[in-house]
């Protein structure tokens, strides 16, 4: 099968240079065009300064992974760059789905951090044991879904990890979520709120399920709810294995 063009699907990590892949740091080294969301875009323009960009705004998805696919076909090496891993709640699969008639394009996958690692890393070690990773943003999943997957979850002891928790028009479903939740974990539950991961107003703070159902929150806050064994531990969220003598 002849080739066309190289397109990868990078994820970048939570936002700082520093927290990028060397897969992902050689893969836009190679590359000619950057393809991205503005913001995220923006957080690897100036390590790339002689690469040509071309960036859409929010819910243009589709429209810049069209983009992404007709430069890569006119036999160029594309980056389509994806905040945390580009597999979750990331372009990966979206490229995937909108090439499938272009068999002969090459796309590589390159995975990256995702804002469960980097900002359980903040807290402490919050994902000790088993864990769901949910999204409150109800644009392509209707509500009723997420919360029966928070419920299902809360029910089953897991730590939860929540990605875009709030924005202008979601203002109250972090409370929400809480109060879902608290129908099967306690109040005092720890938890803990990571907002701006490796960029330079990065702020982490733990507290307790209750104070957390009135926390403020945006599209660059991860929250972690623990589990009935998770405690703070000098300042850190930090959920046992359940090693002996410790």
């Amino acid at each position: 099968m002849n080739r066309t063009g190289k397109l990868y699907v990078v994820g970048i990590g939570p936002g700082s240079y520093e927290d990028m892949t060397i897969r992902a740091v050689k893969a836009l080294e190679e590359s000619q065009v950057i393809v991205g969301y503005t913001v995220y875009a923006d957080l690897v323009r100036k390590h790339f300064p002689d690469k040509e960009f071309m960036t859409t705004p929010m819910r243009r998805e589709q429209e810049r992974c069209r983009l992404a696919i007709d430069e890569a076909k006119k036999g160029k090496t594309v980056s389509m760059v994806c905040s945390g891993d580009s597999g979750v709640y990331g372009m990966s699969g979206l490229i995937l789905q909108m090439a499938r008639w272009d068999p002969e394009l090459e796309i590589v996958i390159i995975p990256g951090v995702t804002a469960a690692l980097s900002g359980g890393a903040l807290l402490g070690a919050p994902l000790g044991h088993d864990f769901a990773v949910i999204s409150l943003s109800d644009l392509l999943t209707p509500m009723d879904l997420i919360e029966k997957r928070l419920r299902t979850s809360a029910q089953a002891d897991m730590i939860i990890c929540l990605y875009n928790p709030s924005s202008k028009k979601r203002a109250d479903y972090l409370k929400r979520a809480c109060e879902t939740v608290m129908e099967y974990k306690s109040p005092e539950t720890v938890c803990g709120l990571v907002r701006n991961i490796g960029r330079e107003e990065e702020e982490m703070e733990v507290m307790t399920l209750e104070k957390l159902r009135d926390a403020q929150a945006d599209m660059f806050t991860t929250i972690f709810i623990g589990n009935s064994m998770t405690k703070e531990i000098n300042g850190r969220m930090v959920t046992p294995r359940g090693y002996k003598h410790v």
